[in-house]
C-alpha cells in the first residue's frame, strides 16, 4: 500500500469515527461550554447548577434541538482536525521510533507524536472552533454566516485565530493523552500475556476509556481558557488580552476552581467521544482494509 493510499484510508476512517462521536456526544459539549462561560447573576446565583440541570434547562427553554447547536461547525472541525491528526500521527510516531518495534516504543515518544499531530492540526482549523463555540454559547438560533461576518468585521482574519495559543496547548495535551495514551494502552492490552485480550472492540474500549480520562484531567484548565477566548472573538469588549491574561485573571477573580469549570461534562465528553471515536475508527479501518505499517 502506498503512503498516499494509507493516508487517505486513515483520513476516511477518522472522518467516520469523528462524525459518529461528535453527533452522539455534542449535547454534553453544549453543557460544558455553557458551564465554562457562566458567571454569577446579579443576585449571586448561577443559571446552571450542574451538567444535568444545564442540559434540561437548555432543552426546556431553547428546545431539544438546541443541544445540537453548532453541529455543522462541530462536524467540520472534528473531521478536518481529527482526520488530519490521524493522518500525520503514525508517520510522526514511526519517525520518532526509528525502527523500534511498536510494542517496545517508549510511552513518551507516543505522547510527543500525539501532541505534535494535535498542535499542527488545530493551528490550521482554529476558525472552526471559534465559530462552533459562539454558536453553542448563544441562547438564540445562531447561524454560521452572521457569526463569521461579525468576527471578520470586528477583527479581520485574525479574529478566527482568537484563542489559538490555549487551543494549541489544549490540543497538544489532549492529543498527546488521547492518541499517546490510547496507543500505549492498546499495545499494552494486546501484548501483555497476563491479559488475554485480542485486538478487537474490548481492547479498543479499555484503551479509549483510559485515554479519555487522562486527557480530561490534564487539559481542563486550558480548555476553560480557550472557551473564554473563543467566545469573546468579534466582541467590542475584550475581557481577556490573551492566554496568559486569562490564566491569571480567571482564578484571581473567580477562584482556582474556575479553571475546572465544567469538568464533569468535559470528562464525560472526553471519555464518551474517545470511546465512540476509537471504536468507530478501528472498525472503519478494518472495513476499508487498512493495514498499519510500523
Amino acid at each position: 500500500m502506498s503512503d498516499l493510499n494509507a493516508a487517505m484510508q486513515r483520513f476516511l476512517a477518522a472522518s467516520i469515527g469523528a462524525a459518529v462521536a461528535e453527533l452522539t456526544s455534542l449535547p454534553i459539549d453544549i453543557c460544558k461550554v455553557r458551564l465554562q462561560l457562566q458567571k454569577p447573576m446579579p443576585n449571586g446565583t448561577l443559571k446552571y447548577n450542574n451538567m444535568f440541570h444545564c442540559g434540561l434547562r437548555v432543552a426546556r427553554e431553547e428546545g431539544p434541538s438546541a443541544l445540537w447547536k453548532g453541529a455543522t461547525a462541530g462536524l467540520t472541525r472534528q473531521i478536518s482536525y481529527t482526520g488530519l491528526s490521524m493522518v500525520i500521527y503514525e508517520p510522526i510516531r514511526n519517525t520518532i521510533a526509528g525502527g523500534t518495534p511498536l510494542e517496545d516504543l517508549n510511552f513518551i515518544w507516543r505522547l510527543a507524536a500525539g501532541g505534535t499531530a494535535g498542535a499542527v492540526s488545530i493551528a490550521l482549523v482554529n476558525p472552526t472552533d471559534v465559530i462552533k463555540t459562539q454558536m453553542q454559547s448563544t441562547t438564540g438560533k445562531p447561524k454560521m454566516l452572521p457569526i463569521i461576518h461579525k468576527i471578520f468585521a470586528k477583527e479581520g482574519l485574525a479574529g478566527f485565530w482568537s484563542g489559538v495559543q490555549p487551543n494549541i496547548a489544549r490540543c497538544f495535551i489532549g492529543n498527546a493523552c488521547e492518541l499517546g495514551a490510547y496507543d500505549q494502552a492498546k499495545t499494552w492490552l494486546i501484548h501483555t500475556d497476563e491479559i488475554p485480550i485480542q485486538d478487537g472492540p474490548m481492547a479498543h474500549l479499555g484503551a479509549s476509556t483510559f485515554a479519555g480520562f487522562v486527557s480530561a484531567v490534564a487539559s481542563c484548565p486550558v480548555d476553560v481558557v480557550r472557551t473564554r477566548l473563543f467566545n469573546q472573538a468579534g466582541n467590542t469588549e475584550q475581557e481577556y488580552k490573551g492566554m496568559m491574561d486569562a490564566l491569571v485573571n480567571i482564578p484571581r477573580k473567580e477562584g482556582l476552581r474556575a479553571l475546572y469549570s465544567g469538568f464533569l461534562p468535559l470528562f464525560m465528553r472526553k471519555v464518551s467521544w474517545t470511546v465512540l471515536f476509537f471504536l468507530s475508527y478501528e472498525q472503519a479501518k478494518k472495513g476499508i482494509g487498512y493495514v498499519e505499517n510500523v
